[in-house]
């Protein structure tokens, strides 16, 4: 790719648009599955008494962090050195505050108001099982709040890539918002970036992510294989690639968990990143984010696409080590060492 969204001009390297999410994480047995029913290994939407609820079956040992698929990718970023900014709506309450604290400790920007009426700050509940599994349930609260007048059009023109999070088209307000940042991005230059989430939510909006990608509105996608073959509703994934490559989109990175990751640029060979080994898978949470935070990390500093993806690698290895979606110094280290 020759166009990398023009960083020497911007004032941003990349910003995140996503739900603002509080992360409580909770280390849990096998058997909590089961007891309060839920569905392992995925993210789950629910309402605010089901989140009253599972917060108290919580141990007491449970930990709390700004998070966000997008969100944990911009603090990802902004440890590794890029200029970073988020864009989520959160309340103001005891929770939206901490949501911003959390994130500017970091260095990263976060101004969009707080809304003042309306549902309770978003929290994701996130049981990790034994095996490293993590098993998201989400009260969205004000993080639907989202709407085209949080956009700031000087800070998504002067960012080289605005990343999106899939899990933004749940909300009718959240698509206008995608849209309108979006065309902002690409009447000045600039890229855009989104990743699918998860397969539900590519179930929900294939047809629209479609549209998104094949209409030239996304330019970079970040998938793992099973959201991939949802995408082209297929059991191939093969035939997945095929799709992906003959779409409009200029790059998807494709991670495969023990079989590492992919680079697909239509016309180009393939790249292929080997996995980087772990000592022990201890939670899952945010490998995802951190992919594209260490790959984004690379692209807008110029590194080639495999440099970009090995970047990737060693930030989701790194953040499955340990519990939650932040990584150490030395680990942020380690990621662009040579």
């Amino acid at each position: 790719m020759q166009n990398r969204g023009n960083p020497e001009t911007a004032s941003f390297d990349v910003t995140s648009m996503g739900n603002a999410i509080i992360d409580v994480l909770w280390q849990a047995p096998e058997a909590a599955i089961h007891d309060y029913d839920l569905n392992k290994g995925t993210m789950t939407l629910i309402d605010e008494a089901r989140a009253e609820f599972l917060t108290s079956v919580m141990g007491a040992d449970r930990l709390m962090e700004s998070g966000g698929s997008a969100g944990n990718t911009a603090v990802g970023l902004t440890g590794l050195g890029a200029r970073a900014a988020y864009v989520g709506k959160v309340k103001d309450d005891q929770l939206g505050q901490a949501f911003k604290d959390s994130l500017s400790k970091t260095g990263t920007r976060f101004d969009v108001p707080f809304s003042t009426e309306g549902p309770a700050t978003a929290r994701s509940l996130i049981f990790v099982t034994p095996d490293g599994q993590r098993t998201m349930n989400t009260f969205l609260g004000a993080s639907t709040q989202l709407a085209p007048n949080d956009i700031d059009e000087a800070l998504i023109a002067g960012s080289a890539v605005t990343y999106m999070e899939g899990y933004l088209w749940d909300q009718p307000e959240a698509k206008d918002a995608f849209r309108l940042a979006a065309k902002i991005a690409h009447d000045n230059g600039r890229l855009t970036a989104l990743s699918l989430s998860d397969p539900f939510c590519v179930d929900r909006w294939r047809a629209e992510f479609l549209d998104l990608i094949d209409g030239g509105v996304i330019d970079i996608v970040f998938a793992n294989q099973d959201e991939l073959m949802s995408l082209y509703q297929t059991d191939d994934l093969d035939h997945a690639r095929d799709q992906a490559r003959a779409s409009n989109a200029q790059l998807v990175a494709l991670t495969r968990g023990y079989d590492g990751s992919e680079i697909l640029v239509a016309g180009q060979e393939d790249l292929h990143i080997p996995v980087v080994e772990v000592v022990k898978r201890v939670d899952t949470t945010g490998a995802g984010d951190l992919y594209a935070a260490g790959f984004l990390y690379g692209f807008v500093t110029g590194e080639d696409l495999a440099v970009c993806g090995h970047y990737g690698s060693r930030a989701a290895a790194a953040v499955i080590q340990r519990v939650g979606a932040r990584l150490g110094k030395d680990d942020l280290k380690a990621v662009t060492a040579a």
